[in-house]
């Protein structure tokens, strides 16, 4: 990015914005108090607009940071961008320097606030990418929390899952702009938009395409004191290759500050990578504050001064009445485009739905189902009925009378584009696939713009809420007489692959194999769901271009590093699944106090892979067995994993050979002691 350009651009965008930020002050200040709502002389209780290019917008002085952030070149930067040999060194915090007054001090009374700011992510190894930058209001004087690293954020200490854990001093609300996928976060894409409250599980939250958040951004966040809902709008002020055109994305959620934070408290950034490296930068930045109960306190104005503050918010008040006028004959004409609009949006809506009953037709089993049943199914999709919830919409349980069955029922968000297509992926792939081992697709419902689909109920729910659920044990017994839950699974898994890349018409490519989408119906039988990023290519004909798409930990890193995916790919997805199975650990681990990684996070596949070369790969087992354990087949399991993992997808099994060598119809691999470096590094 050339720094001189951006600056000079930047400057000139941020002082004409001051400019009509100030005309449109004077204006609407002279018009209310020649009306009698205010005195001439209300205004913001405070307000700044900084623009980090220019030195004449701000002081050094005006901010306290922590951590590694600092002030370079017109910009501050939240986190070095170096790689990191600790966890904790790469968090950094930037706030204003002085407390803002959040609430009035006679009423209590919470105030409103506008927000914006620009920013920029740099990625510069998307192997290693970090975890994301977050705006926040918290505890004044401003502090960098213990532990913050990574997920955290810098935000608070150790993730801070629970909000009703959070401490007094380390209560905050924050909006944030997130570029890592973790276990508590959105599992559709790596990058998402969230808002948090004492927490970095985040209360609302939007998915945004993976790597998305890479470039020159602009935000906007807004809180309404009277409704209690902040809003937040980002804006990529370059548009990125995943978008067609540059886009706006929004999201709300209601926040009571009042029960929050105190009266007083610090704003500002923080930002972190842990080991990774990931470049946050802050390029201007404005807030605007507006105590609902302040009052001018200045009285006694001489006459003279009188007349002509008369004269002149009559004049105003003139000015301000034929903008008014032209407002309303533009808001007139936008709502004739916006109808004409929402008449062209039916009728595309209406053609995609023909076009969609043609492909459900091509399968033998679903059937179309109507609003009401399904809305009747799930007593008017209640909360307590909800499954689940994502970028791409909710997830509901229901009964179906017609069926005398249970069932799950998934409703795409009106506003989610992703979540419409992922939608047209799976009806024109999951309604012709059959197999035992896969989710069954009952249904669909296409009604204006309800878009819904209809699956079989898995009563035992996925695999990722069993392996890290501290009050369910997934068994893995040596005596053969019990029950062998977790092979199980993964043979099922397996069965499931091979279906997809090779015995059916066509090679599917799930392109996101992961716990959450591995279902376990009644007696605990594995059967792979969501196929919403599913893409079908002719047998043979290897790996082709996409987009980017999958879960962090489960993609293939080649894939990350030239774009191209294939079944390879799948099946380095599939030795993750294997390796996480066994070992009761997600793909980014931590590391035993006494291995070499001293209890910091490392990735699961460099984790076993030490241990097989050490001859004690045993030991990577899941320590909740209690050594409980069928020693041969969990061996087996972790060394097919690791060839499925393989850095260099020539080297990996087909999901075939794969599923061989899992049921002892193949002899196991010889892997080389240490994990190899991949070519494409």
């Amino acid at each position: 990015m050339a720094r001189g350009n951006t600056a000079s651009s930047s400057s000139s965008s941020s002082t004409t914005a001051r400019r009509r930020h100030l005309l449109l002050s004077l204006i609407c200040s002279a018009h209310l108090a020649s009306h009698g709502g205010l005195h001439a002389s209300s205004a913001p209780s405070f307000v700044f607009d900084f623009d980090f290019s220019n030195a004449s917008t701000f002081s050094l002085t005006d901010f306290d940071t922590a951590g590694v952030a600092a002030f370079h070149g017109g910009r501050f930067d939240l986190t070095a961008n170096a790689y990191n040999a600790s966890l904790f060194d790469n968090v950094g915090r930037v706030s204003y320097a002085r407390p803002v007054p959040l609430r009035d001090d006679a009423t209590g009374e919470v105030a409103s606030f506008t927000t914006s700011f620009t920013f920029a992510i740099n990625i510069t190894d998307m192997n290693n990418k970090g975890d994301g930058m977050a705006f926040f209001l918290g505890q004044f004087p401003s502090k960098l929390p213990p532990l913050s690293y990574g997920g955290s954020l810098g935000l608070c200490s150790n993730f801070c899952l629970d909000a009703s854990a959070v401490a007094g001093k380390d209560r905050f609300v924050a909006v944030e702009f997130d570029t890592f996928n973790h276990s508590f976060d959105p599992n559709r894409t790596y990058d998402h938009m969230g808002i948090d409250v004492n927490s970095v599980r985040s209360v609302a939250a939007i998915s945004l395409v993976s790597f998305s958040l890479n470039g020159q951004m602009s935000a906007r966040v807004d809180y309404n004191s009277s409704t209690s809902v902040m809003s937040v709008e980002l804006r990529f002020d370059h548009s990125p290759k995943f978008f067609p055109a540059t886009p706006i994305f929004n999201m709300s959620a209601k926040v009571n500050l009042t029960a929050v934070l105190p009266e007083q408290v610090a704003i500002g950034f923080s930002a972190a990578t842990g080991k990774s490296i990931e470049l946050h930068q802050l390029l201007s930045w404005s807030f605007s504050l507006v105590n609902p109960n302040s009052r001018s306190s200045t009285t006694g104005a001489n006459s003279s001064k009188s007349n002509v503050g008369l004269i002149v918010a009559l004049v105003i008040t003139c000015a301000v009445s034929l903008i008014l006028c032209v407002a309303v004959l533009a808001l007139l004409s936008a709502l004739r485009r916006k109808t004409l609009a929402l008449a062209e949006k039916e009728e595309e809506s209406e053609a995609q739905s023909m076009l969609m009953d043609e492909e459900f037709q091509k399968g033998s089993g679903p059937k179309r189902f109507e609003f009401r049943q399904l809305a009747a199914a799930t007593r008017g999709f209640s909360e307590e009925e909800k499954l689940g919830e994502g970028g791409f919409g909710s997830v509901y349980r229901g009964f179906l009378r017609e069926l005398d069955a249970h069932v799950a029922i998934k409703r795409v968000s009106r506003a989610s584009e992703q979540g419409k297509k992922e939608y047209s992926s799976e009806v024109k792939i999951i309604s012709r696939l059959r197999h035992r081992n896969l989710v069954q697709l009952i249904g669909w419902c296409h009604e204006g713009r309800e878009l819904m689909l209809v699956y079989e109920l898995m009563p035992n729910g996925s695999l990722d809420a069993h392996l890290y659920n501290p009050h369910i044990l997934l068994t893995w017994p040596a005596r053969s007489q019990l029950i062998n839950t977790r092979f199980k699974i993964v043979l099922g898994l397996g069965s499931a692959l091979l279906y997809l890349h090779q015995e059916w018409e066509q090679c599917v490519l799930h392109r996101d194999v992961k716990p959450s989408n591995i279902m376990l119906d009644a007696s605990f039988g594995a059967k792979l769901g969501d196929f919403g990023l599913a893409r079908l290519v002719d047998h043979g004909r290897g790996s082709h271009t996409t987009n980017l798409a999958g879960t962090m930990g489960y993609m293939d890193p080649e894939c990350l590093a030239t774009g191209r995916a294939g079944p390879e790919s799948d099946v380095y997805s599939f030795g993750v699944v294997l390796l996480e199975t066994a070992c009761g650990r997600p793909p980014v681990a931590s590391a035993p106090p006494d291995e070499d990684a001293g209890g910091t996070a490392v990735r699961l596949v460099e984790l076993v892979w030490g241990m097989y070369g050490r001859r004690a790969v045993l030991e990577a087992a899941d320590e909740r067995l209690g050594g409980d354990f069928d020693g041969g087949e969990v061996e087996r399991v972790m060394v097919v994993g690791l060839a499925c993992a393989h850095p260099d997808c020539n080297m990996r099994p087909s999901i075939r050979q794969a599923v061989s060598m899992l049921q002892g119809e193949a002899p196991l691999p010889t892997l080389p002691a240490r994990m190899p470096t991949p070519k494409y590094v």
